[in-house]
C-alpha cells in the first residue's frame, strides 16, 4: 500500500498485507453496502443482485486474504470465513448456525482485534513500516 490508499488494489488485489485500520474501515464499508442493497425493493434486488453480490464477494475475499497475510496465515482461510458469513447473513436461521457464528466471531477477533505480525513475513513487508 506504500502509505497511500489505492482503492483498486485495496478491493481487487489479494496479494500483500493489510493493516488492521484499513481492513476494519473497508470491511465496514462492504457490510454497509451489502445491508443497503439488502433493503432495496425485491425486483431491483433480484436483477442487480447478479452483479452486486459477486462484486461484494470478490472484494471481501481480497480484503480477507490480505488481512490474513498480515496475520501470517494463508489467504485460503478466507474461504472458511466467507462460507460462514454467507451462512449467517443477514440473520442465523438454523440451529446449527452457531458453528458458523463461532467462525465469524473467531474471524472478528483474529482479523479485527489482533495485530499483524511484526516485520516482514512470507507475504511481504509490514504495512505499518514507513517508507
Amino acid at each position: 500500500m506504500n502509505g497511500q490508499l489505492d482503492w483498486a488494489e485495496l478491493f481487487f488485489s489479494s496479494t500483500g498485507r493489510l493493516a488492521r485500520t484499513p481492513f476494519v474501515v473497508a470491511s465496514a464499508a462492504l457490510f454497509a453496502a451489502a445491508y443497503l442493497f439488502l433493503v432495496t425493493p425485491g425486483a431491483v434486488q433480484w436483477l442487480a443482485g447478479w452483479f452486486i453480490y459477486p462484486a461484494l464477494l470478490i472484494m471481501g475475499c481480497c480484503l480477507l486474504a490480505k488481512r490474513l497475510h498480515d496475520r501470517g496465515r494463508s489467504g485460503w482461510w478466507a474461504a472458511i470465513v466467507i462460507i460462514a458469513l454467507v451462512a449467517v447473513w443477514p440473520l442465523p436461521s438454523s440451529f446449527f448456525d452457531f458453528i458458523f457464528a463461532a467462525i465469524v466471531v473467531w474471524a472478528v477477533v483474529e482479523l479485527g482485534v489482533m495485530p499483524g505480525e511484526a516485520g516482514a513475513n512470507r507475504f511481504g513487508p509490514s504495512p505499518l513500516k514507513t517508507a
